[in-house]
């Protein structure tokens, strides 16, 4: 009896073992060897040149990957300040990549960036070009400002917003039209 006893004790053991239950879950990013060097969760980074802060950048989560030279980021927050150290401009995106050879930013999905004289843009995705501080993209944009409200594809504009060009306009109304 104890022999028998034993063995199913042993066969119950082994039934218990299948490889469905004890398949661990694979990270597909390690899987395709992308794994980050460096990761950091509700972060803030000053930029600063000359001792003088040039942006803060906030996200939820940022992956640094070394070897590709990339930075990807989540739930990106950005507040850009002029020589005189005064917040002027803001953008935020539901995510962001930066190139961190060049070092320039691209921020991706329900991107809205507005300057403290009532100018905002929204769009898809835009690149902040760090060697001449633009701002493009060729996606769909609306700029709205005090004095107008201006829709098309491709925009460039300096990094405040205060000089803009859409490239293909497709709606463009004057605020003024309303005011009598």
């Amino acid at each position: 009896m104890k022999k028998y006893f034993f063995s199913l004790i042993v066969l119950a053991f082994l039934f218990s073992c299948s490889k469905e239950k004890i398949q661990p879950q694979v990270e597909k990013s390690i899987i395709r060897g992308e794994i980050p060097s460096n990761e950091s969760w509700n972060s803030k980074m000053t930029f600063s040149d000359g001792g003088k802060i040039k942006a803060i950048l906030y996200s939820n989560h940022i992956k640094m990957f070394d070897e590709q030279k990339f930075t990807l980021l989540d739930g990106v927050k950005i507040n850009f300040y002029n020589k005189e150290q005064k917040n002027t401009s803001w953008l935020s995106s539901i995510r962001g990549k930066v190139n961190d050879r060049t070092k320039d930013m691209y921020a991706i999905d329900s991107v809205v960036a507005l300057n403290d004289s009532g100018t905002v843009l929204k769009t898809s995705e835009l690149m902040w070009r760090n060697s001449d501080q633009k701002i493009i993209t060729d996606k769909f944009v609306t700029i709205t400002s005090p004095k107008e409200i201006i829709q098309g594809f491709g925009l460039e504009s300096d990094q405040y917003l205060e000089n803009y060009k859409i490239f293909n306009v497709t709606y463009s109304k004057s605020r003024t039209d309303n005011v009598k």
